[in-house]
């Protein structure tokens, strides 16, 4: 059985800013329902410690994540900051409730919540700023603009969007370069395949969150489960291994707040997939 080739382990973003594609999405780092500080932050800066540890230098957090706590963790376990790493950030969403996410594009939200955030990450300038929602009360165009008037400040270096179309990047990019895009996306969430094919086309960094949905207890007889019983890998490593081999610009950003998960996932940059393996997975 013919073995795939290797999978490059990093991408460069915006052609100056080179991470490990296989990256750390921190929001599991906060309290329940994501509201406020973590129970055991203690339990929660040994995470993010260990994932620099294990060579992980894409961390990606946000604005709201605990309400700002999520920075703030992250500065106080990680600052300063190792050479090389990358720790990301969003803004544009509020939350005016444990259980509620809302659009907030408005320009001056966006320029203080940036604010906000290098102050609690410590940073003078962050190297990758996320747009976390487009407000559809707001042109795109003026909230990309405020991100790129950052950028012309040299508070930000990148601009990246979050769960957006084709049409929407190609018209964010008439505004500004975008270098990343964060959607949605893994073995059983393939909705974005029209955007990940564009944005391969066009370079763009395709960060996966949530790539882990529905991978951890697959179906017995699933395809899923199949093939992590032929390579003697859990389900969550596969389900990694076969986003990593998706498309050279694919970044999944699994989220735990266990070591141990932490040590897994990062173990399945090592797992390299066969065709058979790869195209079963591709029909799942």
């Amino acid at each position: 059985m013919e073995s795939r080739r290797a999978v490059d382990t990093h991408l460069t973003l915006g052609g100056d800013l080179t991470v490990r594609r296989l990256g750390f999405g921190a929001l599991r780092l906060t309290g329940p329902h994501h509201w406020g500080p973590p129970a055991r932050p203690e339990k929660a800066m040994e995470v993010a410690r260990e994932a620099v540890a294990l060579g992980v230098t894409f961390i990606d957090t946000a604005d709201v994540y605990g309400l700002g706590a999520n920075e703030e963790l992250l500065a106080a376990a990680l600052h300063p900051y190792a050479p090389g790493l990358v720790v990301s950030t969003k803004a544009g969403e509020v939350r005016p409730g444990p259980h509620q996410w809302r659009a907030l594009g408005k320009p001056d939200y966006l320029r203080q919540q940036a604010e906000l955030s290098l102050r609690r990450l410590r940073l003078e300038r962050v190297e990758l700023f996320q747009l976390h929602r487009v407000d559809p009360q707001v042109p795109l165009e003026d909230q990309v603009g405020a991100l790129k008037q950052l950028q012309d400040e040299g508070k930000i270096r990148h601009i990246g969007l979050s769960e957006v179309t084709v049409e929407q990047i190609e018209r964010a990019r008439a505004v500004a370069p975008v270098v990343s895009v964060q959607n949605k996306y893994g073995l059983g969430e393939r909705r974005y395949d029209p955007e990940l094919a564009h944005c391969e086309r066009e370079g763009i960094g395709f960060i996966a969150w949530k790539p882990l949905a529905g991978a951890v207890r697959p179906a017995a007889g699933s395809a899923l489960a199949r093939v992590a019983a032929e390579t003697g890998a859990t389900p969550a490593q596969v389900a990694l291994a076969w986003l990593l081999g998706r498309s050279p610009v694919m970044m999944p950003i699994p989220g735990t707040s266990s070591v141990g998960h932490l040590r897994a996932n990062m173990a399945a940059e090592g797992i390299v997939l066969d065709e058979k393996q790869t195209a079963l997975l591709d029909q799942a």
